[in-house]
């Protein structure tokens, strides 16, 4: 399928994949320069063209995706995919709101799925809540009937507040492992502190799930989560994401077209200014979801 982009967004896997980080990752993306020379995972647009082979769409379609398996190439005028890698838009959002879903909300989710299923009433903690991911995250556990906690910088505890959190948690004032309340799922998309940290934040039979943002990350919830997982009750471990599957799509489209989940879109910027786009994301800590607009001269 050929798409003619609308809108992208920015996630940190695209600046860790610019940057070739972390090092290790390089034995799979390129060692001095990244394999793929085009950048961009999320993408929301109208089909130009199909293959002959391509059943679920025609041209003229408005569709959202992710690039992720198909080589990226997102920030751009136009991306070519399988159809797989696409999903008809949700109606009611903008480009640029489609754009922000196919990775961020689809990796909140499947944190927060597993057994045990989360249930009405029970206590989540998002660390990292005020993020890509987090703001997806919180919304979806409100949508399970969750008590839900959200951590993060004292400038995003309004908007953390404004998408539903029950509480939050300043993480410069406080620290939610030493404050003695215990959640029956923590879904920790900062991971800046230790597993074993965090263990002491969970309930007896409570899930913790890491979205790694570091080598050290990664070791502690591979190698260190089944361990402590074997010697209790609390499971700990690492989200093995699987992107932009068919169930997922589905789920995260009802609620977005209920209006029980809303994208929160900190800033846009044209297509002209990606690398701008990527420095922020870097540096700025955007409140949500960086989006890339591209204009057409329509």
């Amino acid at each position: 399928m050929l798409v003619r982009v609308y809108a992208s967004s920015v996630n940190m896997a695209d600046v860790d994949y610019l940057l070739g980080r972390p090092n290790i990752a390089r034995l799979g993306t390129g060692l001095r320069k990244p394999k793929n020379t085009g950048l961009g995972l999320d993408v929301a647009g109208q089909v130009e063209a199909v293959g002959k082979n391509v059943e679920r769409f025609q041209s003229g379609d408005e569709v959202f995706g992710d690039l992720t398996e198909y080589g990226f190439g997102a920030f751009a005028e136009y991306a070519c995919a399988s159809e797989d890698a696409f999903a008809l838009k949700p109606a009611g959002l903008t480009f640029e709101e489609a754009a922000t879903v196919p990775q961020a909300a689809v990796m909140a989710l499947q944190g927060l799925r597993g057994k045990p299923r989360i249930q009405p009433g029970h206590k989540v903690l998002i660390n990292g809540a005020g993020g890509n991911v987090g703001p997806f995250a919180l919304q979806i556990a409100k949508s399970f009937g969750a008590e839900v906690t959200g951590v993060d910088g004292t400038s995003k505890l309004d908007m953390l507040r404004s998408i539903g959190a029950d509480h939050v948690i300043d993480y410069t004032q406080e620290d939610y492992t030493k404050s003695g309340q215990r959640y029956d799922r923590i879904l920790d998309v900062a991971a800046y502190r230790s597993i074993f940290e965090s263990k002491r934040a969970l309930r007896p039979k409570g899930v913790y799930v890491m979205i790694p943002a570091s080598i050290s990350g990664v070791f502690q919830a591979m190698f260190l989560g089944p361990l402590i997982s074997m010697a209790g009750s609390r499971k700990m471990g690492m989200l093995m994401w699987k992107p932009f599957k068919a169930q997922d799509v589905i789920f995260l489209k009802e609620l977005l077209e209920g209006g029980k989940m809303s994208p929160v879109i900190d800033r846009s910027y044209p297509l002209s200014e990606v690398p701008e786009a990527l420095r922020y994301q870097e540096e700025g800590h955007p409140q949500g979801k960086v989006v890339i607009t591209v204009s057409h001269g329509e």
